[in-house]
């Protein structure tokens, strides 16, 4: 079979290469996780063209603006896995083709940014969205708790050590 006959729909789905792509979103998502804890997310910049992502997700999802009638703090699966959100999210991701590295490498988000990553508060997405969702969920401080956390834990570690 040649490139040219292949069929993604029809793909079958290999365990071993499905279990390498979960190491790597795993580690992907620990990766950001500790990001958050050492850097105050604001200043974070996950891309070259972070301000350009940012200005797109808002033209491209007017309800996803900040004071807009959806929320980048909950994600809306709806939005993003129906057919219609398929299409307007392949539109916004596919600007990005020539532009953002593994721009369509799947990856893993927080469904409700108000939560660590767990089994249940975590879905699967492309790189792209996971940017778009976190560069605005950082520039709007929906994510300033993580590094408040880590710091308040650190110091509460330290004081027990001291007391030692």
């Amino acid at each position: 079979m040649t490139t040219q006959n292949f069929d993604p729909n029809r793909a079958q789905n290999l365990p071993e290469i499905e279990k390498q792509m979960a190491v790597k979103c795993v580690e992907h998502a620990q990766i950001y996780w500790n990001l958050l804890e050492k850097m105050e997310p604001k200043s974070l910049r996950l891309t070259k063209l972070d301000d350009e992502i940012y200005a797109h997700l808002e033209e491209a999802f007017p309800d996803l603006k900040e004071g807009g009638s959806g929320s980048v703090a909950k994600l809306d699966e709806e939005l993003m896995k129906s057919p219609s959100g398929k299409e307007r999210w392949r539109e916004f991701i596919n600007k990005y083709e020539n532009k953002v590295a593994d721009y369509n490498f799947g990856t893993l988000i927080r469904t409700d940014a108000a939560e660590e990553y767990t089994q249940y508060n975590t879905t699967f997405v492309t790189r792209m969205q996971f940017y778009a969702y976190e560069i605005a969920r950082n520039r709007r401080g929906l994510n300033d708790w993580v590094r408040t956390k880590a710091i308040e834990e650190a110091e509460a570690e330290k004081a027990k050590k001291g007391k030692k």
